[in-house]
């Protein structure tokens, strides 16, 4: 398994999807932009609303999975990471991924108290592509 590829096509995509797991354990998939920062493929970065449905979730089971993916016109791709999602309320790392434009969507800047930091830590991965799927492990 190229990991080094997997890395590649995934800094390449735009959308994320994350999931999380509801009061009923059923999972719920949200569409989310690319992560604000990204170390390697065991850590990602994405910033939210600590008001949402999402935060109190993780909060309560921090098991989740994100999934990239691409549809050529002959050819798709997805990857699978699983692992678990931590909700970071810490000023530090909310400045290290807080962009200018985010005022938009937190009138009281970086230190507003609805803004707030999922951090997802891979532990592994399933990587599918021309009709073949890989397990993988992430270090």
């Amino acid at each position: 398994m190229n990991l080094k590829k997997i890395e590649k096509f995934i800094k390449k995509q735009r959308v994320c999807f994350i999931s999380s797991i509801d009061d009923e354990n059923c999972p719920n998939i949200k569409a989310m932009l690319k992560p604000r920062k990204r170390k390697g493929l065991k850590e990602f970065y994405f910033s939210t609303n600590t008001s949402s449905m999402r935060v109190n979730q993780y909060k309560k089971n921090s098991n989740a999975s994100i999934y990239y993916y691409h549809k050529g016109l002959i050819k798709y791709v997805g990857v699978m990471l699983k692992g678990k999602m931590e909700v970071l309320t810490d000023q530090e790392t909310k400045n290290m991924i807080w962009e200018k434009g985010d005022i938009i969507f937190y009138k009281k800047g970086v230190t507003d108290t609805d803004y707030c930091v999922l951090k997802f830590t891979a532990t592994s991965g399933r990587y599918y592509c021309d009709l073949k799927t890989e397990s993988f492990d992430i270090k």
